[in-house]
């Protein structure tokens, strides 16, 4: 039986994903958007303006839009104590960027890892994780009303899932979407990955797609 904030999220989540199946459907078209014929990124049309965002970085500093521009760039949704989605995802990706890496690197593909669990997740702590996956991770966090605007801005949805009764206060979960937000090198909402996640095949669209990119 979901408790009544699950069963909050997962009906925003349906709604999202419904909202970008629809922009996909009716939108997207390879000859429109003039991008390479993709299998892991589903890509729509036309790409969606991202409202503005702050979000601080594991190494202090803030990251605004203009930061994400130039480059292509996966964002994930977790938290550090994720048992298990997280962790895997990571894995997957660091798989990817480890075929990324021959990419210059002022066009090379990007993975944002964004904590949706300030609670417990300070820069510092999300920065060791990330980068123990891979070095190249950018990872960042913010309050909640700012994680809220800024997954809302992605279709993507996070809720904080209490302790089960009797449990510390410290030990509750966070549901969160597991799909992955894609930006393009103009810092726009551009498509999605969507699991289950195949690390060559995002390697690959991701290369095609920074190699039709680059100037």
């Amino acid at each position: 039986m979901f408790n009544r904030t699950t069963l909050v999220i997962l009906i925003a989540a349906v709604a999202a994903g419904l909202g970008l199946w629809a922009s996909q459907k009716y939108f997207a078209s390879p000859a429109v958007t003039g991008w390479p014929q993709t299998q892991a990124v589903r890509l729509f049309q036309p790409p969606r303006e991202l409202p503005d965002f702050s979000l601080r970085q594991s190494d202090g500093t803030q990251l605004v839009p203009g930061e994400l521009k130039g480059h292509w760039t996966l964002v994930f949704l977790g938290f550090t104590h994720c048992p298990d989605v997280c962790p895997m995802t990571l894995a997957q990706l660091s798989q990817a960027q480890k075929q990324w890496e021959a990419i210059p690197e002022s066009i090379r593909p990007r993975v944002l890892f964004v904590s949706v669990d300030p609670e417990r997740d300070s820069p510092d702590r999300i920065g060791e994780y990330a980068h123990a996956f891979h070095k190249d991770t950018l990872a960042a966090t913010a309050d909640i009303p700012a994680l809220e605007k800024f997954a809302a801005s992605l279709s993507m949805v996070f809720a904080k899932v209490p302790p089960e009764d009797g449990a510390p206060a410290d030990q509750y979960s966070v549901d969160h979407s597991a799909s992955m937000a894609v930006l393009d090198p103009q810092g726009r909402m551009s498509g999605l990955v969507q699991p289950p996640f195949d690390p060559n095949l995002i390697a690959a669209d991701l290369a095609a797609l920074t190699q039709a990119a680059a100037p």
